[in-house]
This record gives C-alpha cells, structure tokens and sequence, in this order.
C-alpha cells in the first residue's frame, strides 16, 4: 500500500512518471502550477502516446488562492465541412461516424490553444519562463527517445487490427523488420523524430511559437495533409479556432464546493454525483466507504446523473437552444428529484448509452497555493489513429462522438463543439483545504472521481488510500464491450452478493485493473502542507519539493 506523500513548497501528480519529473523540475526552477502543467502536458504527450497527443483537446480549472477557478475551454469545433450531407457523399449510411481514420479526423485538435491561454494566465501571475523551457522534455524524448510502456504495448497489441492500417500509424508506432510490422518491446525507446522538430518549433518565438499550430506552417502543413488523406478539416478551420476562459460549474456538498467542466464535457455529471450522493449519504446514514451501501447508492446516483447527461449535454449553443442550462440540473430541487428516484434496495434498469474513451489527468501546485486539473484527450486509445507524417501529431477521433442524425441534440453541424467525457475536479472546503483531482477513462472518469472524493472528503481515508481503495465501472470504457457494472476483484464479495442479489449486473475484473482508468489528487491543507496521491494503476508517481 503506497503512503500520501506531502511536501512544503509544491507538488505534482501524472500518470507516467517522466511527466511528472518535467513538471517538478520547472517548479524547482520558480515556475508556477500552469508552467509545470504545460511542461508535464507537452511531455506526457510524448511518452505516452497511446492516452494523448497534441492531436488532442484539453480542459483546465486554474485555482488561485483569493481568486474564483477559472475554467479554459480547449476543445475542438468540428470542420466546416463537416455536415451530415458530407458524410452520406462520403458513402456513410446510418447515424455513427467511424471510429478510425481520416473521416474520423473531424474536428480541430485544442490541446496546444488551452496551453496557449492557460500561459495568458500564468503571465499575469509573474510568470516568466519561455515556452522553450516548458516543452524541453518533450523535445528530448521525442529526439532521443520514450521508453515504451507496458501500458502502450498492450494498447498497441489490441487494437493493432483497427490501428495498423491507418495513415502513418505503422512508421510512427510500430517497427519494420523481415516478419512486417511489429510492436515495439516494453522498455525500449522509441523516437519520433517528426513530432519532436514540431515541438521544437512550437517553442521558438520564430513563426510564433504555439500559435504556429493554428496560424502559421505547421497549421498549414496539418491541413494539407489531413485534406490529402480525406478528412474534412481545412486551414480555415485551425485559423478560426481559439480555447476561451470560462466559469466553471459549481455545486456545495458537506463541507465543500465542488468545482468541473461546463457542457460541451460531463462535467455536470461528476457534480451531480457525488451532489446526490452526499444526501443519500445523509438521509440514510451511510457511515463508511465500503459495502452494499455505499456502492449501491452512488452508483444509483451515478444512473440518476448520467441520464440527464445522456438527453442533454453537448455543445452550449445546442443546448442553450433547447432551452437547457446545466446549472438547472444542479439546483438543490434538482437533487432531490433525483435522490427520491433512487431506491436504495434495487438497482434501476441499466445500460443507457455508454462513452468510451483513453486521457491523461494530471495534477500541479506551486509555492503560492495555486493549483492546477488538468486532462488531455485523443478520445480513443491513439484517436483516429491517423498520424500526420510531416509532423509527426496523432489526430483525435472525438469527432466521432457526433451522430448523423439531424434530430439528436448530437448531431453533426459544421463548427460545432463535439461532446466530451474529459472532465477536471476541483474543490475548496469550508475548512481551507483545496484539492484538485481526476481520472481518465470515459464513463469512468465521473465515477472514479466520486470514489476518490467521497472516500476522502466524506469517509476520512488518506489521500492514497482514497485512490488506491478498489473502484467499480457502470458501462464500458478502454475498448470494453460490456456494459456489466464492473468490480475490481479486491471489492468485498459480501457486497458483490449483495448487489447482484439488488439487480445488479456484477463483472469482477483483476486486482489493479486498467479498466477503472488512472486516478491522481493533490491536496492543500490550510497550514500550506500538500498531500499527494497516484494511482499504482498507471505508470505514474507523486513528486514534491
């Protein structure tokens, strides 16, 4: 069992480890949380390719003591081509876009304009080091070489059938010998020779620096090569695209606010969650985080909050112009409509529609209490798994998410935000903690989410404890097709019995399985002392100063 670490002066938490050492150095040199996290972001890019890219999109809550959280908005629109018309000339018949491939390729990739205005932050904040400083890891790994993870060679291997045939995806991942293509060894170090003259130029101030990934050659260069290859996305659409800083959504619990992602992310499901939950907690006396109770009640109040996200989340606009508002679904009425419906004997029918999909989450903090959640997505394990060759970037497929069905609140339209299952935590107690936390994983990141925090803030586990402790999936994630609800097998088997016997549909899966994703938190307590965790999951540690 890992101890919470803590430390005096700041702290970082990754899933792989290098990113986390990247992020630790720019503190020690003076940086701030946001310099760390574009430093831990650029690197784990690199290392571990199979959950993230700069081909991706990103999501930030910025927390600064004194200040409101600021939330910045780093996602994607989907290609002014990109319309339900354009697919049926394509050849694609009913309502789903592929999976992989160029058509998947749809919509702009935002991680690196979410760095770009998370920096805008940071300077007004004192910060000072160069982009060149932020993303030197990143550089060197992807000149001299990543270690290959366990992690990347399993996800390679299984997904090798859909992966291996799409544009660039052999020559960047995979090596060339007399028997074909092959997976690289575990622990050997890959190059990506391409990917790293990007990120070089990306922090030179000669073309103009990460903008030149939007307005400049390297846009140009994406662009081309993506309408090459048949995607719909076309330089107008890198030249339009900018992230935007907005409120974040809130919610109070016991002894605390609760801080996520505005729509177009579920966000407002993680909210909803552990907001439902807490009042089943009280109104039945839930007293600790084990057993049929407890697992019960917040995976019914996980069905309770993921309906609302299935009928209703997406891009703002579709929303407003429906008339929804996410903040109506986190009115205390609201809550208690939903905490009535649960019945804390029998399970509610199950599944609704599923997410499925591959992140990062990481987690920074400075000398000055500021702190940053952070998560960076390709959707799928690698995304489309279309790599651009000039530059070596790994296109998403969050694009894939839309339907082609003209009346779903999902449908596909030129410039529209696609949904998004990226989602970072943040919370502020009444007692002048702060934390921030998450998990990647798709449907699971909500849920991991509720696990961490409600052992933690509302049981008393550690820290460590909280995100090492046995977790549970409802619905499918990592390329699962089943949408059983999923048990590690360190889960008590008394509660198994119990909810199977409650109408559950029980899967147990291996001790410390991948399924559950990677989970990581940091918190500040008020005497300035940070505590950290990471998940013996993930390939990932802590590091404090």
């Amino acid at each position: 069992m890992r101890q919470t670490l803590t430390s005096p002066r700041g702290m970082v938490t990754a899933p792989h480890h290098l990113a986390t050492s990247a992020a630790a150095s720019v503190l020690r040199e003076g940086g701030n949380a946001i310099e760390a996290m574009v430093a831990a972001a650029s690197t784990i890019a690199v290392v571990y390719p199979h959950m993230n890219s700069i081909g991706g999109d990103g999501f930030w809550i910025i927390s600064e003591p004194g200040q409101e959280p600021v939330a910045i908005d780093a996602c994607g629109r989907a290609a002014g081509l990109a319309s339900i018309d354009w697919y049926r000339e394509q050849g694609i018949d009913g309502t789903v876009i592929p999976g992989r491939g160029p058509l998947a390729a749809n919509t702009v990739a935002g991680a690196i304009s979410g760095w770009q205005e998370a920096l805008v932050h940071s300077a007004r904040m004192g910060g000072k080091l160069p982009v060149s400083r932020l993303l030197q890891d990143a550089i060197y790994y992807a000149k001299n070489g990543a270690p290959v993870t366990q992690s990347q060679v399993n996800f390679t291997t299984k997904f090798l059938p859909e992966l291996g045939t799409q544009p660039g995806f052999a020559k960047q991942f995979l090596n060339d010998d007399t028997y074909g293509h092959q997976v690289p060894l575990v622990n050997t170090l890959r190059t990506y020779a391409a990917l790293g003259d990007t990120l070089q130029a990306l922090s030179s101030n000669k073309n103009g620096g990460l903008d030149d990934f939007y307005r400049g050659d390297i846009a140009a260069s994406n662009a081309a090569q993506l309408e090459e290859l048949g995607s719909p996305l076309r330089l107008a659409d890198f030249h339009a695209h900018r992230a935007q800083s907005v409120k974040p959504l809130s919610v109070r619990v016991t002894g605390a606010t609760l801080y996520n992602m505005t729509p177009p992310t579920q966000g407002l499901a993680s909210l909803m969650i552990l907001a439902i939950f807490d009042k089943l907690r009280i109104r039945h006396n839930i007293r600790e985080a084990e057993g049929f109770e407890y697992l019960h009640a917040i995976v019914e109040a996980t069905k309770q909050a993921f309906k609302v996200r299935n009928r209703h989340v997406a891009d703002p606009a579709t929303m407003a112009a429906n008339s929804v508002t996410p903040e109506q679904f986190l009115t205390d009425a609201f809550i208690d409509q939903c905490v009535a419906a649960v019945d804390m004997k029998k399970a509610l029918p199950w599944p609704e529609k599923t997410i499925h999909g591959d992140t990062i989450w990481m987690g920074t903090a400075d000398s000055s209490g500021r702190m940053v959640s952070y998560i960076q997505s390709v959707y799928w394990e690698f995304g489309s798994g279309v790599v651009l060759s000039d530059t070596g970037v790994g296109w998403q497929n969050r694009g894939s998410s839309f339907l082609l069905d003209s009346a779903s609140h999902m449908a596909l339209a030129p410039h529209k935000k696609p949904f998004h299952t990226l989602n970072p935590a943040h919370a502020r107690f009444d007692d002048g903690r702060t934390m921030v936390y998450g998990n990647m994983g798709g449907d699971g990141q909500p849920q991991s989410q509720s696990a961490v925090f409600s052992r933690y803030a509302m049981f008393g586990q550690t820290l460590q404890a909280a995100v090492s402790a046995p977790r549970w999936l409802l619905g499918k994630t990592w390329g699962q097709e089943s949408t059983t609800l999923k048990f590690e097998n360190r889960t008590d088997a008394k509660a198994l019995q119990a909810l199977r016997d409650a109408g559950h549909d029980v899967e147990v899966l291996d001790d410390y399985s991948d399924t559950m994703g990677h989970a990581g938190a940091i918190v500040r307590q008020p005497d300035g002392l940070y505590l950290g965790a990471a998940d013996p999951r993930s390939d990932g540690v802590v590091a404090g100063f």
